[in-house]
């Protein structure tokens, strides 16, 4: 008879903050294209409304870690973004009185199975295996939303093995961060510790075994993971 394997997982994933706070980490919400260069490079219309998804927590990693490709895939492509660390929580927050739910800011990677969701993209089935998968979602260390000032006014940038792949500025988003919040909030109550991926501007591309990701957003810090 064939029985289950037993392992060790590890402790609830968190985000740290540069003051030392450690908040548990709950849901993972993403936003898909939010800035329309990087809808145009995806040949996907530039959205009414924002586009919703979400990953595990399971899928983070830290700082100095590794993206493991799952064997399901041979096209994982990088994906730099902006990502809300969300404080006091809520449910149906207006846009002004957002910003008071936001904790602090982060560096995110939202890593994508890009032949994965292609093909469920195809059949009409749920991105969730494509962009939720073990290690898809690298994050950095966060910093305080007081510390960062206009959320709207930094540039993002990824580098692989050296060499800029992505660099935008988070102006060029359709959906900012207050109204980002609020409309999250109208359909998930929002909780201490959930994080909001923003999207991701023009020039996402693949990643191979051996790369090394470097990513930046000015005024909020860095991430540098391997990839396996």
């Amino acid at each position: 008879m064939m029985r289950g394997s037993t392992f060790q997982t590890d402790a609830m994933k968190s985000v740290r903050f540069v003051d030392g706070e450690l908040i548990p980490v709950g849901k993972i919400l993403c936003l898909g294209r939010n800035y329309p260069e990087h809808a145009k490079e995806m040949n996907a219309e530039v959205p009414s409304a924002p586009v919703v998804f979400m990953k595990p927590s399971t899928a983070i990693v830290e700082e100095g870690g590794s993206v493991m490709i799952p064997p399901i895939s041979t096209d994982v492509h990088h994906e730099v973004e902006l990502v809300i660390v969300i404080g006091p929580g809520g449910r149906n927050i207006s846009a002004a009185r957002a910003m008071e739910h936001v904790a602090g800011y982060a560096v995110g990677l939202d890593m994508t199975l890009r032949d994965v969701q292609a093909d469920a993209k195809r059949k009409g089935l749920p991105w969730t295996v494509a962009k939720g998968f073990d290690t898809s979602a690298p994050l950095s260390g966060a910093v305080r939303r007081a510390a960062v000032g206009d959320p709207h006014a930094l540039t993002l940038e990824l580098r692989v093995n050296g060499t800029l792949r992505q660099r935008a500025s988070t102006s060029s988003m359709l959906v900012r961060v207050p109204e980002i919040v609020a409309y999250c909030s109208t359909i998930f109550t929002l909780e201490t510790g959930d994080l909001i991926f923003t999207g991701t501007p023009e020039g996402v591309g693949r990643v191979v075994h051996g790369d090394r990701l470097e990513a930046l957003i000015a005024g909020v810090g860095s991430l540098t993971v391997g990839v396996v």
